[in-house]
């Protein structure tokens, strides 16, 4: 198998030094066979040399010899090119039948077996590629794939996820009954060695683990590598096993048509006027001007600020010629939930695509064509996770100014965060989204209604796309949670505060302001006392 890797990895080596060759020959023949100019003729025969007709003739005679010599020696060298150029091409063509493409191979259904065993065989190389018997050369630091621990109980993670623990029993049904076939195939591994004799051994049980560590490479598998209790107090048994990961196969290959797919936004909204005047201004360059392919739904409760925001929409479509566009008036408390389902609803179109949005939310042209190329009927929906904006005062504090805000909205750890506990934004299909059953209108006020509509897509057989998006932004504004929440939306929402002001580095400076205003009070003093 490392021969045949090993042949594969020569074939592009091969082809170049073939065009090397070629290139070779050709300018040795230019070289040999372009005729002389005037400033290389042949040189004259020396003083002492014949001065008759007879002696240059002679002269003459040897230098077209040395020449026909000379040419024949080239044409050798060419026909012996040639001829190894053509074996070269013989053995790249015998080597290209013999080991087609990866994908041909492990798709190849006309050869079962064969396909079967290449497979076999390939898996066991990811073994030899990973790094599992010896470590890899790496360039920095910031390429070190990293380990996570585990125990029959708990996972000690680098990358907490959702859940922000760094220690937690796992939770996703995927990484807990993995760990769990691991110990298992472990434990079997152990109780029936290799090669082990008719005498009576030891029965190990997961009892016995003491701890584990894995880590995955993504293009080759996961290494695990599992201690057990030995026989002997300081002794203790080691287990490796590797899950290698197949290669890659095609699955669909499709032209995508969104040239008439309508997007349409709808936005709840009560009073906010100038957020929704900004909202407006990203509305009509990104979606108006740049997108077409767009529709505005506004549901209003209440009627103080209406006017103005009225007056903001027709404006707008004034200008911009704009006309796809529905304002809804509701005399009722606001409710996102609320908002957001009579929006859908009241729409009796075609089935369209659906965005759920903030007036506080930012978006790019490039999120709508994501909205639409991750949203499919009867299929799948979209659930974007967004960045969103730290305070700007505390973000450009140290600055003369704040920048304009396309300036601030940069995806960075100091200017923000992928708020990934969020789930307010969401593009679905209005289809999906009626046979889901809607939004749960008995929630009133400020989040639980986006949280409650996710998991019933988690419940259904509808497949969640769930990605970090660059053009998706929530834009920092103060935050202010009214007493008459429950206790389980006030605790979210000022979860949600604490977390949107600023990153841990820079609330830290803020924290000890005053530590650093003293030492560099004393510095300076210092530095005058010298």
């Amino acid at each position: 198998m490392m021969l045949r890797r090993g042949i594969i990895v020569f074939l592009p080596r091969l082809a170049g030094l073939l065009v090397v060759a070629c290139c070779s020959v050709s300018i040795v023949y230019m070289l040999a066979c372009t005729p002389r100019g005037d400033g290389q003729q042949l040189s004259l025969p020396r003083a002492r040399g014949p001065t008759t007709k007879e002696g240059y003739e002679a002269i003459l005679q040897e230098q077209e010899e040395q020449h026909r010599n000379y040419i024949i020696s080239l044409k050798k060298q060419i026909a012996q090119l040639k001829a190894e150029l053509q074996g070269r091409n013989e053995q790249l063509k015998s080597m290209q039948e013999r080991y087609p493409d990866p994908v041909d191979i492990w798709l190849d259904h006309s050869n079962p077996e064969k396909a079967q065993a290449n497979l076999l065989a390939f898996l066991r190389s990811q073994i030899d590629r990973a790094e599992v018997h010896s470590g890899v050369k790496l360039s920095t630091e910031y390429a070190v794939v990293p380990f996570d621990s585990f125990t029959l109980q708990k996972v000690y993670q680098l990358e907490t996820g959702l859940t922000r623990h760094p220690e937690e029993k796992p939770v996703r049904k995927d990484k807990r009954d993995e760990l769990v076939e691991v110990i298992e195939l472990a434990v079997g591994s152990l109780n029936h060695p290799e090669g082990a004799s008719n005498a009576k051994q030891r029965v190990y049980t997961a009892s016995d683990f003491v701890e584990g560590i894995y880590r995955t490479e993504k293009d080759k598998g996961t290494l695990y590598e599992l201690t057990f209790k030995g026989d002997a107090k300081h002794q203790f048994r080691k287990v490796v096993l590797f899950r290698p990961f197949g290669p890659v196969m095609k699955v669909k290959n499709e032209n995508v048509h969104m040239a008439d797919t309508l997007i349409n936004v709808i936005v709840p909204l009560a009073k906010r006027a100038s957020k929704f005047r900004q909202f407006m201004q990203n509305f009509r360059e990104m979606g108006i001007q740049q997108d077409g392919r767009i529709h505005l739904t506004v549901v209003y409760f209440g009627k103080e600020q209406m006017n103005e925001v009225k007056s903001i929409l027709e404006n707008t479509s004034r200008s911009a010629n704009f006309k796809n566009f529905t304002f809804i008036q509701l005399n009722e408390e606001f409710s996102r939930g609320k908002g957001l389902d009579v929006g859908a609803r009241v729409w009796k179109g075609h089935n369209v695509v659906l965005f759920f949005c903030d007036v506080d939310i930012y978006f790019t042209a490039e999120f709508l064509n994501s909205c639409r190329l991750n949203t499919q009927p009867g299929k799948k929906v979209f659930y974007p996770v967004l960045f969103s904006q730290y305070n700007p005062s505390i973000i450009y504090g140290n600055h003369d100014s704040i920048p304009l805000l396309e300036q601030q909205l940069v995806i960075k750890k100091e200017t923000g965060f992928w708020r990934d506990f969020g789930f307010g934004m969401t593009c679905q299909y209005r289809s999906d989204f009626i046979n889901i059953g809607g939004f749960d209108l008995d929630i009133k006020g400020w989040g639980g209604e986006d949280v409650h509509l996710y998991r019933k897509y988690l419940h259904s057989n509808l497949i969640v796309v769930r990605t970090p998006v660059r053009g998706l932004f929530h834009l920092w504004h103060e935050k202010r949670c009214p007493g008459e929440l429950s206790p389980e939306q006030y605790k979210m929402c000022v979860q949600s505060k604490a977390m949107n002001e600023a990153s841990h580095g820079q609330l830290g400076m803020l924290v000890f302001r005053r530590e650093i205003e003293s030492h560099l009070r004393r510095q300076k003093l210092s530095g005058k006392k010298t």
